[in-house]
């Protein structure tokens, strides 16, 4: 089954890659935070694939970001973010902490 390389849900089955990306654009760039979020703002969430997410991603639900499928990030170091890629991978430090990121998200990387 292939999945998106931006939201990891199946392609067509799921995916809303392609819907209007107004809301997530505005989210991301603004660094607000959905009420809901239990993440800090500059927290990285890390995927069951290796990808680094930041809270309020349009791509998932902050409250389904859960141990043991995910791992996550509060408090990083501020550039950690940018370092992210294969050469730099981060390693999550709360819930899966076997969890490592070595691609960022392309929705929160605006």
């Amino acid at each position: 089954m292939e999945r998106c390389d931006f939201c990891e849900l199946p392609v067509g089955g799921g995916c809303a890659c392609s819907l209007g990306k107004d809301d997530g654009t505005a989210r991301a760039r603004t660094g607000a935070v959905s009420a809901g979020s239990v993440f800090p703002a500059g927290a990285v969430l890390v995927s069951p694939r290796g990808v680094a997410h930041r809270p309020g991603c349009m791509h998932q639900n902050d409250n389904e970001v859960t141990a043991p499928q995910w791992g996550w990030i509060p408090e990083p170091d501020p550039q950690l973010w940018r370092r992210i890629s294969e050469g730099s991978p981060a390693q999550a430090t709360h819930g899966n902490t076997a969890r490592v990121a070595t691609r960022r998200c392309q929705s929160c990387d605006i």
